[in-house]
């Protein structure tokens, strides 16, 4: 009985304690339900935010698989087009190679038949030069009317028989026969225009082709004499600064230094302004001497032998 009397006032409060844990209980559960859902809202969130991941990581995948593809079928098609174009070139490279070899072969031929035309040419001209010197052989055997037989009445550097072709159409000639490398025919064409029209304002440059044509030929004393004639048979002319140089080279190519370097100085004196007098003072230089003092002129010396 005391025991029901202590539990009976606790048995009063049971259903308010009751009511109000199940209320505590009640708003746990809504608590823990809304949290659950806060729980499956950031799942949800994550799993469609990782699916996007995915898609773009596969999109990614695929664009990076396709790059190499195409990057693998541009470098295929760069290596083909590349032996295509190595094939091409060496194709023609040997066509090529080979129309040389054919141009060669026919520039060959056409030399060949140069050369033949050349002898041909070479064997007319001297006929000609012959025929020309018999001719002229013949002619002072009929001397004109009224001659007196004396080389005094001629004037110098005239023949008494009468001359072949007109001096322009000698003098000419004998240009373009030096100019082509024909020295026999030119060396006898300036010879009879010396011979025929001595006294014409071409006679001095016809006397120095000669002397410059022996020079070429190493013919070193005709060609010094050459030259002395251009200086002392015709001293004042166009022709004048180019004798000198080349007496002074002759001289220097015979051994005479001195003197060559005498002729190269007179030049200077003479023609400072002429285009040849600074190559003569630079084969004077180049012979290790200076012109010093102007020298007595050479050209009235006495013809070296």
């Amino acid at each position: 009985m005391t025991i029901w009397r202590g539990l009976a006032p606790a048995l009063l409060f049971l259903p308010s304690l009751a009511l109000g844990a199940s209320k505590e209980i009640v708003e746990l559960q809504r608590d823990v339900a809304l949290l659950q859902e806060q729980v499956r809202t950031l799942q949800r969130s994550q799993d469609e935010k990782l699916s996007a991941i995915q898609v773009l990581v596969q999109q990614a995948l695929d664009a990076a698989n396709k790059a190499n593809t195409a990057v693998a079928l541009l470098q295929n098609n760069l290596q083909q087009n590349a032996k295509d174009q190595q094939g091409k070139v060496v194709a023609t490279v040997v066509d090529l190679g080979a129309k040389m070899d054919q141009v060669t072969t026919d520039v060959g031929a056409l030399r060949e038949s140069v050369a033949d035309i050349s002898s041909q040419v070479g064997k007319l001209q001297q006929q000609m030069i012959d025929v020309k010197n018999a001719v002229s052989t013949m002619q002072p055997a009929a001397p004109a009317p009224g001659a007196t037989g004396t080389s005094g009445t001629n004037p110098p550097g005239t023949a008494s028989a009468a001359p072949p072709v007109s001096a322009d159409t000698l003098y000419q000639n004998a240009m373009r026969d030096r100019s082509g490398g024909k020295d026999d025919l030119a060396l006898q064409e300036f010879t009879d225009y010396l011979r025929y029209y001595g006294n014409t304002s071409f006679a001095p440059n016809a006397q120095f082709y000669i002397a410059e044509i022996y020079l070429r030929r190493d013919n070193l004393d005709d060609a010094l004499r050459g030259f002395d004639m251009v200086l002392e048979k015709y001293p004042d002319n166009s022709k004048t600064p180019d004798a000198l140089y080349m007496k002074g080279r002759t001289l220097v190519k015979m051994g005479k230094r001195t003197q060559g370097k005498q002729e190269y100085c007179e030049l200077v004196k003479r023609f400072p302004a002429h285009d040849l007098a600074g190559r003569a003072k630079t084969e004077v230089r180049a012979l290790g001497l200076t012109c010093g003092p102007p020298p007595a002129p050479t050209h009235t010396k006495k013809k070296s032998a």
